[in-house]
């Protein structure tokens, strides 16, 4: 395969009409104008000379920045700030205290054919650095997503995709046919960390055939933008993603959870009801970065990274290893303000280098050539 090709951006980011949306905006706590009755502090009287305002006094004009990044396939976002998939419900949820209409993207909660109860509890727990969770996608089905939040989503200039999960082939195509053409549907992520039934209970996602037919499959049922959710559970993710990538998938997103476990108390028995869960959070920031800065080298395709983002250098590391967009995910638990606040501490990082677009910080730290595989002698470097 040939190096990772500069992702560039639509420059022109066509905005279709839709309603005004509806979502409150949060009033700031702190800074609010003082009240009517309220007495003005004493000030000490000073003389003030009368002077020409010379131009280095005047406010420097506010650089507008370019952050739009195009996915293909006409889905181009506002900014590359995305929510990740499970974090942020259906986006409704978060309504009262974040404005979404300000993110540049949210991937819905995990949604499947039939309803999904999900894994009998506990399903989750802090861990150092993260979290381990293991909900079990529980969902109302697909039919009762489109028909609860489709006519939501309309009203939001953000863009709604729909994480997708399935135990077939089969299972994946249908979710996706009930979805392709719905209104408020901008795309598709496939959520590929599933058992697949048909090959004894084998992870789609740790298997490049499998990964690569599955892809293809819901390639061919459906023309929206297609998003492909890499495991980090392998040991070596390339040949992965150069299959996903061959079957016509338009993004790759970089990574789904670790697996891991937690003992209960007791020490008798693991924590969780259903003993694995995944493990998400800034514990699994260098093994999300060394594999987004693995694929981005071997596919000419955008890559989103996700995996333990708190802060804006989370953001710029990510991008210097070639993501062209991160999604926030485990950290809104804790700030769910977090993701809006990061574009514009973006912006603001680009303004203050003189930068008139994010793109300029993509794959800075991409070497010339694609590199061996971490896989390779990683512990033993000669």
């Amino acid at each position: 395969m040939k190096a990772k090709r500069r992702v560039t951006t639509a420059k022109d980011v066509r905005v279709a009409a839709r309603r005004t949306p509806t979502v409150r905006k949060v009033k700031p706590l702190l800074g609010s104008a003082p009240s009517p009755s309220a007495s003005p502090a004493p000030t000490r009287a000073r003389s003030v000379v009368a002077r020409p305002i010379a131009a280095h006094d005047q406010p420097a004009p506010s650089v507008a920045v370019d952050l739009s990044v195009d996915l293909g396939r006409g889905l181009v976002l506002t900014n590359p700030i995305l929510v990740a998939s499970g974090t942020f419900g259906y986006g409704i949820e978060y309504g009262d205290v974040v404005e979404v209409d300000r993110l540049g993207a949210i991937c819905c909660k995990g949604t499947t054919l039939k309803p999904r109860i999900g894994n009998v509890p506990p399903r989750v727990t802090e861990t150092p650095g993260g979290m381990l969770n293991s909900i079990g996608l529980q969902n109302p089905g697909v039919d009762a997503v489109v028909d609860k939040y489709a006519k939501t989503w309309t009203g939001w200039r953000t863009s709604v995709i729909v994480n997708v999960a399935g135990e077939s082939v089969g299972d994946y195509v249908e979710v996706v046919r009930r979805l392709d053409g719905v209104p408020g549907v901008a795309g598709i992520e496939l959520n590929i960390s599933c058992p697949n039934v048909g090959k004894g209970g084998l992870q789609f996602a740790i298997d490049a055939d499998a990964a690569g037919s599955v892809t293809a499959a819901v390639r061919r049922a459906t023309d929206l933008p297609l998003l492909v959710k890499l495991s980090p559970n392998v040991a070596d993710v390339r040949p992965i993603a150069g299959a996903i990538a061959d079957a016509g998938a338009d993004v790759l997103t970089a990574v789904n959870t670790l697996s891991g476990i937690a003992v209960a108390p007791s020490r008798q028995k693991p924590l969780l009801g259903n003993i694995y869960g995944g493990l998400s959070g800034p514990a699994i920031k260098p093994v999300a970065l060394r594999i987004v800065y693995e694929v981005a080298q071997i596919v000419d395709i955008p890559v989103v990274a996700i995996g333990g983002v708190t802060e804006l250098a989370d953001v710029l590391d990510y991008l210097a290893v070639g993501a062209v967009a991160v999604q926030v995910g485990t950290a809104i638990f804790a700030d769910p303000t977090l993701p809006v606040r990061l574009v514009d501490e973006l912006a603001e990082e680009c303004r203050g280098r003189g930068l008139t677009s994010h793109r300029d910080l993509i794959g800075t730290a991409l070497p010339r050539k694609p590199g061996a595989p971490s896989a390779k002698g990683v512990e033993y470097r000669p």
